[in-house]
């Protein structure tokens, strides 16, 4: 009967190392995230407060202070309270899911989605005018000053969109959370069940 347990229980371990290493990975792009944001935002408020938005690029990108109130394209800009919910519960979210990591892939989506949101919640919580109701600071814009091309935003805008951008290609890919690949996704699929029953 030991033999039997301890042969049990061996298979649920080898299950469980693989997210070890993956954890990790979704850790260290969030907290990488994290510190750039906060970095460039001190910058930011240090140097181009009371100041004219700053051409680089030959006009391709404008560096200027703006604080925003609302989420992304200056949505909902009264409900600022609403948004800082909404961020800590996809903080919770993506701190749950993480338990059941197996793919590299879905490591640093969820790391560029984590980070990118735990940058812009500092700021709801911590920043004027106070806790939840904080403005996040924004520092760039393309093309033109003031958002008038294109809505000024910061590193952690970059990271969720490309984080939540990288999901997207994964699910069309067929890659799941824990690594394995949809059977609709998998090459060869079609071909090989043309012969085999409909249940196959």
């Amino acid at each position: 009967m030991s033999e039997h347990a301890s042969q049990r229980s061996e298979p649920g371990e080898a299950q469980a190392d693989p997210a070890g290493p993956k954890v990790r990975v979704l850790s260290l792009i969030a907290v990488a995230v994290l510190a750039l944001d906060i970095v460039t935002k001190v910058v930011a408020v240090a140097q181009l407060e009371d100041r004219a938005p700053v051409e680089i690029l030959g006009g391709l990108v404008y560096l200027q202070l703006v604080r925003n109130p609302g989420a992304a394209f200056s949505l909902a800009t009264g409900y600022t309270w609403v948004l800082t919910i909404v961020a800590i519960a996809v903080v919770v979210v993506i701190v749950r899911v993480a338990r059941r990591l197996r793919s590299t892939g879905w490591a640093v989506a969820l790391g560029l989605v984590l980070g990118g949101a735990l940058g812009n919640l500092t700021d709801r919580l911590f920043r004027s005018p106070g806790p939840l109701h904080g403005h996040v600071v924004d520092i760039v814009s393309l093309l033109a000053p003031d958002g008038r091309v294109w809505p000024v935003f910061n590193l952690a805008d970059s990271s969720i969109v490309s984080g939540g951008a990288l999901l997207v290609l994964l699910a069309l890919l067929g890659r799941e959370l824990d690594g394995t690949r949809s059977a609709s996704k998998q090459p060869g699929r079609k071909q090989a069940g043309k012969g085999e029953p409909a249940g196959e």
